[in-house]
């Protein structure tokens, strides 16, 4: 009937719902591009489709919260000509946007949907102090920017630490040291407090305001409170000193990286901060990694910190599931693991009002998997993204 919605209906499964209990032998009602229902013995509505995923788990569509999909092009054969995950011309890109560098087309755009990937954020790597902003997007079969990223899913890119140290002070370029990275940050968030704070009064006063700056209008939201930080620091000294910069400036700030993390748990506690950590997989070749363990989650379960987990890669973002069976390994709770990479994930995005559960009236984007998802042995059979198919359910036979 024209105007009716369509209607799918996902049964006979191990439900997760992530917001409450898990539903042996569940469904899941799906009417246009949201969640109608969740529960067991559902109704079957008149011409509903009907997925059979009957021995297969049924998830939340999986979320990484920090990749650097497509900015960093795949197949890279020229890493300095192909990628555009860095901009090397200035410490402080306030005013680039990943945007301008994501390409639906990307083969780690596909990669990631056919792992039961149902949205991620993408942007500027960590070479600049201040390196512009990036997007959140779900990975929809599509070659326009527009079907994919998630509008108001912006947030500024800030990296403490070795990489804006490697890539600027070898040059004899600021900064040099961890003091130069924080005074180089701390410079760029005075200037626009004050424009800001001339915008506002122009506003109020009815008077011409100050001569546009591209960097300064980027920073605004960012001194206003508005616009999330996403800070890369890996060891304690550098979260601590992120934070430090937050207080002074007001910032709504997320930790990105977190790896040592569990030698301040107290300092996490207190702070309550987003934590974004990983990737966990890693060789020694940075010293801020050193200290890189994969029972940090498990440990900051245990002390009540809320965190997600990501890959912090491109196409091998896919392989998310493997460093969560890790953790599990190492101690981080099966409810704990589901939730490092849905809801706590959505949470750092600022989505989980729409996403990251499987409950009535938010967005439809759902995984099934052969089995547990975090075991080697399970593979994602099917990904829906807004009430679609993205990736056929295909069951094993």
């Amino acid at each position: 009937m024209e105007g009716m919605k369509n209607m799918i209906v996902i049964k006979g499964g191990t439900v997760v719902t992530v917001a409450g209990e898990t539903i042996q032998d569940g469904m899941v009602l799906v009417e246009g591009d949201k969640i109608a229902a969740v529960g067991r013995d559902l109704p079957i509505p008149e011409g509903a489709a009907v997925t059979d995923a009957s021995g297969c788990w049924v998830t939340p569509g999986l979320i990484d919260a920090h990749t650097h999909i497509s900015v960093y092009n795949e197949p890279q054969t020229f890493p300095g000509l192909m990628g555009d995950g860095n901009e090397f011309s200035d410490p402080i890109t306030a005013h680039i946007r990943g945007l301008d560098a994501f390409d639906p087309c990307d083969m780690a755009v596909a990669a990631v949907r056919e792992a039961g990937f149902t949205t991620c954020y993408t942007g500027p790597g960590s070479a600049n102090v201040i390196g512009g902003t990036g997007i959140g997007f779900k990975p929809k079969k599509s070659a326009n920017p527009a079907d994919l990223v998630i509008p108001g899913c912006v947030h500024m890119k800030m990296a403490m630490g070795e990489n804006p140290k490697r890539c600027y002070g070898l040059d004899g370029k600021l900064p040099m040291t961890r003091m130069g990275a924080v005074a180089l940050l701390r410079e760029p968030l005075s200037k626009p407090r004050h424009y800001s704070d001339e915008l506002l009064a122009a506003e109020r006063d009815g008077k011409e305001p100050p001569k546009p700056d591209f960097k300064l209008d980027a920073l605004v939201p960012v001194v206003r409170g508005e616009m999330r930080v996403r800070a890369h620091c890996h060891r304690a000294d550098d979260i601590q000193s992120i934070i430090r910069v937050a207080e002074e400036f007001g910032l709504d700030l997320s930790l990105e990286h977190v790896t040592e993390g569990y030698k301040i748990l107290d300092v996490l506690q207190e702070k309550k901060l987003p934590c974004v950590v990983g990737p966990l997989l890693m060789d020694p070749g940075k010293v801020e990694v050193w200290g890189c363990r994969q029972d940090t989650p498990a440990r900051m379960e245990e002390a009540g910190i809320e965190f997600c987990l990501t890959a912090d890669d491109h196409s091998a973002t896919r392989f998310l599931p493997a460093h969560v069976g890790l953790c599990i390994a190492r101690g981080l709770s099966l409810e704990g693991a589901f939730r490092s990479v849905t809801i706590n994930a959505a949470k750092v995005l600022q989505l989980d009002h729409r996403l990251g559960t499987l409950e009535p009236g938010k967005d439809a984007d759902i995984a099934v998997f052969s089995g547990m998802p975090f075991e080697n042995r399970s593979r994602c059979l099917g990904t829906m993204i807004d009430g679609v198919w993205e990736k056929p359910f295909a069951p094993i036979c």
